[in-house]
């Protein structure tokens, strides 16, 4: 990642997010979950979506329950969740690709379809409602896509669905290379929304879990040693967490951010041209999904 040194931006003090509505897809764990709480013990409404709720004693955080892998549940939990009145929306639910290729009974890979398509899915219907129905008109609606933006990425629109041929690696960039289109794309689309990227870089959590083997030995040493190098979620969102309402951010639409809150730049092999033939791409295979939906396209 090339630092973006043009980017400058002051942090919002915490009491800011105190009031602010915010859906956090992927909350239940990890780096999500870690951000959820931090928001809701500075007094934010926060609904997080996921398949397993641990957080039902804590007060200003609602449950959605939804599994992120279906394309299905994604549709209908998007049409549920209450965009309108929505300040911020991130997105944090991923997974690495398995060393031999998974497919959810849809039939997309697995790790395209958790880190990515239901994304991209949600998104058709979550963009346009976004804020629409707030008060505060002061602040513009913003939407956090993590991933790995910045890291050189491409993606492979010819084989998306990792059909012709599979490696954990390259069915991995296509889902880093979507999430950091969305956000550049979203921007161009939907200017009425700040839209940005995340990339939170090396963070004991659980994701590595579907690469290494949930629970497995070698998932174990792996997170141990990560947690002896890196920061653990928690510190992650107190560091992002003055991000997310910097008044700054509102110069900087389509910006991404890695695990210091610092500006970088964007994979330059993301062009235009690319990022319309990605979109297609995605498209194409989120069909069945998006079939009698009234939403714009991505």
């Amino acid at each position: 990642m090339r630092r973006d040194r043009k980017i400058v931006w002051h942090p919002a003090g915490m009491a800011a997010i105190a009031g602010k509505r915010v859906i956090v897809v992927g909350g239940t764990g990890g780096i999500g979950r870690a951000i959820s709480r931090l928001l809701a013990s500075h007094g934010a409404d926060v609904t997080v979506v996921g398949r397993r709720f641990r957080d039902a004693d804590r007060p200003g955080i609602a449950f959605v329950p939804a599994d992120l892998g279906l394309m299905g549940e994604a549709r209908r939990v998007a049409e549920e969740l209450p965009a309108g009145n929505a300040d911020i929306l991130i997105f944090t639910t991923g997974i690495f690709a398995a060393p031999h290729r998974q497919m959810t009974t849809d039939g997309i890979e697995r790790d395209l379809a958790v880190s990515y398509l239901n994304r991209f899915v949600m998104l058709r219907s979550l963009a346009p409602r976004l804020g629409r129905d707030r008060r505060d008109a002061a602040f513009r609606p913003r939407i956090f896509v993590m991933g790995y933006p910045g890291t050189g990425a491409a993606g492979d629109p010819g084989d998306l669905n990792a059909e012709r041929r599979y490696t954990a690696l390259g069915a991995h960039k296509n889902t880093i290379a979507g999430n950091e289109m969305l956000v550049i794309n979203l921007a161009r689309r939907f200017p009425g929304i700040g839209s940005f990227g995340l990339n939170p870089g090396l963070i004991r959590t659980d994701i590595r879990g579907n690469l290494l083997g949930e629970n497995s030995l070698r998932h174990r040493i792996v997170e141990t040693l990560i947690g002896l190098l890196a920061p653990d979620a928690d510190s992650y969102a107190r560091r992002i967490a003055p991000l997310l309402l910097s008044p700054d951010l509102e110069r900087f639409n389509g910006a991404m951010f890695d695990r210091k809150a610092r500006a970088i730049l964007p994979t330059a092999a993301l062009t235009p041209d690319h990022i319309d033939r990605f979109m297609a791409a995605s498209e194409r295979l989120a069909q069945p999904w998006l079939e009698g939906a009234s939403s714009p396209r991505l």
